[in-house]
């Protein structure tokens, strides 16, 4: 399996971390405006100011800035605090958070774009249509799970197959409204607000694994 977590860096000098996260920033701006395929290596080197030099001391190529760009997408817009499970938590208010965090995420029009160019490559470009899920829905996936199971455990949920409920709460988040979304299909008769469709959601996931 591709490891997408930590591209690996070339010898030499230490690498500048305020550079990194320009290009990153740029790579982020590029690939959720442009594509993948509308994006060089070029324009993102432009975009953050650096030297392609400097940039491939960074990211090795194409493929693994890109991952790394969906990746911090990802860990802005649902930060990994909000998967930590407070000893006082109360579990509808963290599963209210999470979902319209992560509503907001996938429905966002960069998002609904990235979605169109993976499923556009799916077929020629198989590999990195792989790398952009682990680095971002199977990701939260993951960290669902875990706290699915840490909230099982302490008596919170009631559930025996933490990965099913993580992908049950990430479909009814999703919903109809992400697919008409990706289709371009403007539903003018649904007046349900984003934060609605979220309480609902979370409502219908608490009747099937609360305790």
């Amino acid at each position: 399996m591709i490891d997408i977590h930590s591209p690996s860096p070339g010898p030499g000098r230490p690498k500048d971390p305020a550079k990194r996260e320009a290009i990153l920033a740029a790579a982020q701006v590029l690939f959720l405006g442009n594509g993948y395929e509308g994006s060089s290596m070029d324009a993102i080197a432009a975009e953050a100011g650096v030297s392609k030099l400097t940039l491939y001391s960074h990211f090795k190529d194409k493929e693994a800035l890109f991952c790394a760009a969906v990746k911090a997408t990802c860990e802005t817009r649902l930060p990994r605090r909000l998967f930590q499970l407070e000893e006082d938590c109360a579990i509808e208010t963290l599963l209210l958070a999470i979902g319209n965090a992560f509503n907001e995420l996938v429905n966002s029009p960069e998002s609904i774009g990235l979605h169109r160019a993976m499923i556009a490559l799916a077929t020629h470009n198989p590999a990195l249509v792989r790398m952009f899920f682990e680095a971002g829905p199977q990701q939260l996936l993951a960290d669902l799970e875990q706290l699915f199971a840490q909230a099982s455990s302490r008596g919170l949920l009631q559930i025996t197959e933490p990965r099913r409920a993580a992908e049950h709460f990430c479909s009814l988040i999703k919903g109809a409204r992400h697919f008409r979304q990706l289709i371009a299909y403007d539903d003018i008769t649904d007046s349900t607000t984003p934060t609605e469709h979220v309480r609902d959601a979370v409502g219908v996931f608490l009747r099937a694994y609360g305790r």
